[in-house]
């Protein structure tokens, strides 16, 4: 969509308001409105005036002016806001020099998307994330010097099966045992379905949308596969919309990877392929039907997914989920079938244009710009270096001898460790200028001091329970 056709949209639709967007650092979408009367087709090119130092992890307060320049292509209608609203994903740009920002999520992805083009190896790169979340009915939490606490419910917990609910109708899955029952035991069907059309309103397609395994409103809803930017803009929409949809009705949608103990967490299973001239380049004669390029590409998301995880889960929240022993793909192999791999090659379909990697550590926590664009130059960096996987883990994990065991590697065991990773290992992440110094360091110092440090200092309220009587 060129400037000339947004504009038209706009008009086409009533609409009065240009909301113009981009994605924060951390993985935050931001936000401000300006009237219709403000957007020309030169604003396309002269962008909008911000604060950039009011970002987290962007700019000092010395040089805080900032340039978001919208793309025109990304133009669509808000399906929330009373007043009919053009929404605008921007990039961020220097107002002096007109250089793209290093640490705009997007300019990475952007940047990513050209250097698979400049390798010659491809010319797209498919990304398809399985985005799972929570609906909850209410989240209550503190965290002081003197207090510390949170707690969550939801008319589907077990928990609630003594509470006066007047009445009490039962029908509320058991832990680990949410997955795909009918209503009434299914409490938000018609919510997951109005969250599925209204992307599909947003020209969002999505494949199916079902509970998860976890109790407590525990979803699932897959959009179809998509070039890697367009992808990181839809999982913005994706956020977007499934948590306006459920506070219109009274819900609460978190895409926290662990916020119950002794559940099943939320990943984001990542799906990724890479094609050239319209033929699927993972698809051939090797193991479990694919190419040699595509074991090579599992090699590097194998070799570096330490590093990528300080991106693709990003939390410290995120490694309640990744411990080893327990249901999350923690471990450093491949498999056609074994979901304890870190990394899978479905086996749904013989079609060659089905033909992908799925790479199932990261969660939903991250920033999909970022996310996205570390997984492909872990790809990229195994196809050039002809990356062995070695041989792949077909047996059941639980069942191997430790002498066996001991010798898969497991992914970092907490966000310390991960950083720790991306700080030895970072140098695939720059080829091609997509990832910087400045990115990788900021990211380092900002997750280290404002999240890890963060909770480290604090006592934890089950360490009462363990400790208060010594």
């Amino acid at each position: 969509m060129t400037p000339k056709e947004a504009i038209a949209m706009a008009k086409e639709n009533g609409v009065r308001v240009v909301d113009i967007r981009f994605m924060d650092f951390i993985g935050v979408w931001q936000h401000f409105s300006v009237p219709l009367s403000e957007l020309d087709e030169s604003s396309f090119d002269d962008g909008f005036g911000f604060d950039g130092s009011s970002i987290r992890g962007w700019q000092p307060i010395h040089a805080s002016d900032m340039l978001v320049i919208p793309d025109s292509k990304t133009a669509k209608i808000d399906p929330f806001f009373e007043i009919p609203t053009l929404v605008l994903i921007g990039n961020i740009a220097d107002p002096i020099t007109r250089e793209s920002y290093t640490r705009d999520p997007r300019n990475i992805a952007l940047k990513a998307e050209a250097y698979l083009l400049k390798t010659g190896i491809g010319d797209v790169a498919f990304i398809g994330p399985e985005a799972e979340f929570f609906i909850f009915d209410s989240i209550r939490f503190e965290s002081a010097s003197n207090v510390s606490y949170y707690e969550v419910d939801s008319i589907e917990g077990p928990w609630n099966t003594s509470r006066e609910e007047g009445p009490n109708l039962g029908y509320k899955p058991r832990h680990k045992e949410g997955y795909f029952p009918v209503p009434p035991m299914d409490k938000f069907q018609d919510l997951r379905t109005e969250m599925m059309l209204t992307l599909e309103k947003l020209g969002i397609d999505v494949e199916c949308q079902h509970h998860e395994v976890a109790t407590a409103g525990q979803s699932e809803i897959d959009m179809r596969f998509k070039p890697l930017v367009q992808m990181g803009d839809q999982l913005a929409w994706f956020k977007y919309v499934l948590k306006n949809v459920a506070y219109r009705h009274g819900h609460t949608v978190t895409f926290m990877p662990k916020p119950l103990f002794e559940d099943n967490g939320s990943g984001m299973h990542t799906h990724i392929s890479i094609w050239k001239d319209g033929k699927p380049l993972f698809a051939g004669d090797k193991y479990a039907g694919v190419s040699q390029m595509a074991l090579h590409a599992i090699g590097g998301i194998l070799k570096h997914c330490k590093a990528i995880c300080a991106f693709s889960n990003p939390t410290t929240n995120s490694y309640k989920r990744l411990v080893p022993g327990y249901e999350a793909p923690v471990n450093l192999a491949y498999s056609s079938r074994n979901r304890s791999a870190a990394v899978r090659i479905p086996m749904y379909s013989s079609s060659p244009k089905a033909k992908r990697l799925e790479f199932r550590t990261p969660d939903p926590s991250c920033n999909g710009y970022l996310a996205f664009s570390a997984i492909l130059m872990a790809v990229i960096d195994g196809i050039e270096n002809k990356i062995d996987p070695g041989d792949p883990l077909d047996k059941n994990i639980y069942d191997l001898p430790p002498e066996e065991l001991a010798a898969i590697e497991s992914a970092p065991g907490s966000l310390d460790e991960a950083l720790a990773a991306l700080k030895e290992d970072h140098e695939f992440l720059l080829k091609g200028d997509v990832f910087t110094k400045d990115v990788i360091d900021m990211w380092i110092e900002y997750k280290t001091k404002n999240e890890s440090d963060a909770v480290k200092l604090r006592p934890h309220p089950h360490e009462f329970f363990l400790y208060y009587d010594i």
